[in-house]
């Protein structure tokens, strides 16, 4: 069985020859460029460039991105089915460098970036030859981003940031970190916060340390700190003070990105475990010719099938602009708690198997935690869908 090959079992208004042919690319590329190498990456922290860029060359970090530039011009559908295919691959690590520089960091130069910006900067994006991150959250400050501290003040033609961000996706190697901060001290909350492009070697910008992570560990993470980071002021991204409803803005892809990354590793878990129960014998038979396995792994199919036709439905709101924080945010709580389930049960169907290091399915064990908690934790989001779906009026005292 080839657990990396697409799936055309899926029936969906919402998929086209183009998004099979898409699926088809993304399986060829992990077979061949992912798998076979990335157990080498995990130990060495990092995914290399050359692969990223080979990405770039494919025209698979500019799906949504203005032709003009290098990019393909596709709408949101599109970029889903690429975040799904890509999910498919049993390195997280790998998944999550890729979906954050195309799906979490660049967008927010492309939402809000000027001419120039996009001239100097997103030709690079796009071939992989500048890879991105975005540094949003804080030891105190994640979700609640009208918390954050870091600083910028102008001084001359330039502002001066200081400050510190953790848990950054791409953080010990990126070329471009696009930055949050306050820069109105006067005004509160929401009203203060604007973003930077900072360039990797902008002196006063440093990677704290290196971050040891319980699983995607070939994706490197960092704390940063700025200290006295002096950015040119044409480095302003978007406008003064607006950067908290970028942020907000870019977490609904965000959100479906990670979603996306959930669901695809619910399919593939599935797959391998499938696999893997109907050789493994037991008590004088397959695995999978006891009624409990074979129920409770169905049970999971069709939880992981009613998913992915949501997360799709969300992809398709965002495309057509509809106002979806509640959907998404149902989606994200939903589909981070399913994936730890389906991945805990498929690794205890593998038994003793399903703990040794050098199993596909212990290493999504691992990389499939993080899901619940990164991008807004299930409290979070279920705290953002209660919000929306009670009128005020009618909350109980």
């Amino acid at each position: 069985m080839d657990l990396l090959a697409p799936d055309h079992g899926m029936e969906s208004v919402y998929i086209t020859p183009e998004h099979v042919a898409l699926r088809e690319q993304i399986a060829r590329f992990l077979a061949r460029e992912v798998e076979p190498h990335a157990e080498g990456w995990e130990e060495q922290g990092y995914v290399p460039r050359a692969v990223l860029r080979k990405m770039g060359a494919l025209g698979l970090f500019g799906i949504t991105y203005p032709p003009e530039y290098g990019g393909a011009g596709a709408d949101a559908m599109t970029s889903l089915v690429f975040a799904e295919a890509l999910s498919r691959c049993t390195f997280g690590g790998f998944v999550v460098t890729v979906l954050v520089h195309t799906d979490m960091a660049s967008p927010h130069l492309v939402h809000a970036g000027s001419k120039p910006q996009l001239d100097r900067y997103l030709p690079g994006v796009i071939s992989g030859e500048l890879i991105t991150a975005v540094a949003i959250t804080e030891p105190d400050a994640g979700s609640d981003v009208r918390g954050i501290r870091s600083r910028a003040r102008r001084e001359g033609s330039h502002w001066v940031l200081n400050g510190s961000k953790m848990f950054i996706t791409n953080g010990v190697h990126a070329d471009l970190y696009f930055v949050a901060a306050r820069t109105d001290p006067q005004a509160k909350g929401a009203r203060s916060i604007s973003m930077f492009v900072v360039e990797k070697g902008t002196p006063g910008l440093r990677v704290g340390r290196a971050l040891k992570k319980t699983g995607w560990l070939c994706s490197d993470t960092a704390e940063l700190v700025f200290e006295d980071c002096r950015i040119p002021d044409h480095n302003l991204l978007g406008e003064e003070n607006g950067g908290f409803y970028a942020v907000m803005k870019n977490f609904q892809t965000e959100r479906i990105a990670l979603s996306a990354m959930a669901v695809g590793h619910a399919l593939t878990a599935l797959s391998l475990t499938l696999e893997y129960v109907r050789q493994r014998k037991a008590f004088g038979g397959a695995l999978y010719d006891k009624q409990v396995i074979r129920q409770r792994l169905a049970m999971l199919q069709a939880k992981t099938g009613a998913a992915r036709h949501y997360l799709y439905h969300c992809a398709w709101l965002v495309a057509q602009g509809r106002e979806c924080v509640r959907e998404v945010s149902m989606l994200k709580a939903l589909t981070g708690e399913l994936v730890n389930e389906v991945v805990y049960t498929c690794q205890q169907f593998h038994g003793g198997m399903g703990y040794i290091r050098e199993t596909a399915i212990e290493r999504l064990t691992r990389d499939a935690r993080v899901l619940s908690i990164g991008g807004g934790a299930t409290e979070v989001m279920l705290d953002e869908v209660a919000k929306r779906s009670w009128d005020q009026r009618q909350r109980p005292t």
